[in-house]
């Protein structure tokens, strides 16, 4: 089968019309990581009745999880909206996720291989294919990804035509597992298995590598620092100069506002913003770690919101002026 990139191995696995949208799924073999047997699979979204597409977004699922967070299996959720609304819409599956194959080494999966080898690969097939600078959004995990790549230098800025964290952050987390005791005890635990089972910590539908969580519980202790392979991600961020806007849930326990507006103020970017979506900033709700992109709420005031940022960096609040920028 002939490839559909000139950069490394793509099969175009299926293409399908699913009512008004196109849904073609791609199977990327970079090999460009030390693991051979690494293969990322990419869904496209469009509009069926659209002559071209135009505006390129990737959206990147966090931990647990797959490409169903964003569009579910009859053709609702956030990447569907936005593909109805003109957007050219990729789903990123990261290393045994979702219709990604498991991986020789899938156990020891992490971040880093998320960050030096996954994005960057899944950054040049769409940017091949689109031929301009590309949208990404990503949740929890995956948005700390995108800035793991970001920082680390593996993700260039200049193809970043701005970057979304929804919910992302790196210095809150249950006290309990930041006493050093019980963090070492846990992490030893999961040293021989190979991986979480759904639900952990709330989180899910799919399991998740045993070693992005181990990696993720090193972050968070008592002593811990962001980053990894040898890089501090955290200082890196100082030379990143892309727009970024930091959503936070004023609800969400799991990633509260302040921890996310911590992280936003690391990045260089002159373009920062910050939205907390909450009943004090006008919202309908004091928004969750995942209801302000699945909820009720989320399509009337959320996802335009996220609409008027992709397409014109503009932010329509409902109430409250634009959160101060940072300079």
């Amino acid at each position: 089968m002939q490839s559909s990139s000139k950069l490394f191995p793509v099969a175009l696995i299926s293409a399908e019309l699913r009512g008004d949208l196109t849904e073609d799924v791609y199977l990327l073999k970079p090999n460009n990581s030390p693991d051979s047997s690494v293969e990322l699979a990419l869904t496209r979204l469009g509009r069926a009745d659209a002559p071209s597409r135009a505006v390129p977004l990737v959206l990147v699922h966090g931990g647990f999880a797959n490409r169903r967070f964003w569009y579910t299996s009859n053709g609702h959720g956030l990447g569907a909206w936005l593909a109805r609304a003109g957007f050219d819409v990729w789903l990123a599956e990261m290393r045994g996720h979702g219709l990604s194959p498991r991986n020789r080494g899938y156990r020891h999966n992490s971040v880093v291989d998320y960050a030096r080898h996954d994005l960057p690969a899944i950054a040049a097939f769409v940017g091949e294919q689109c031929g301009q600078p590309v949208h990404w959004l990503g949740h929890s995990l995956g948005g700390l990804s995108l800035v793991a790549a970001l920082a680390g230098g593996h993700l260039a800025a200049d193809g970043v035509a701005s970057l979304t964290l929804a919910c992302c952050q790196v210095s809150r987390l249950h006290w309990a597992l930041k006493v050093p005791p019980l963090n070492w005890a846990v992490r030893l635990r999961l040293l021989r298995a190979e991986a979480v089972a759904p639900g952990w910590l709330g989180q899910g539908p799919e399991e998740e590598a045993v070693g992005v969580v181990r990696e993720a519980l090193r972050w968070f202790g008592l002593f811990g620092r962001f980053g990894g392979g040898g890089q501090d991600w955290s200082a890196g961020l100082a030379a990143v100069e892309v727009p970024v806007l930091a959503l936070a849930g004023g609800g969400d326990l799991t990633a509260p506002p302040g921890a996310c507006r911590q992280l936003l103020e690391r990045f260089g970017s002159s373009r920062r913003e910050f939205v907390r979506l909450g009943r004090a900033e006008g919202f309908a709700e004091d928004y969750g770690h995942v209801e302000f992109l699945q909820g009720k709420n989320a399509q009337r005031e959320v996802w335009p919101l996220l609409e008027g940022w992709l397409r014109h960096g503009r932010l329509d609040l409902p109430r409250a002026e634009l959160a101060p920028t940072f300079a």
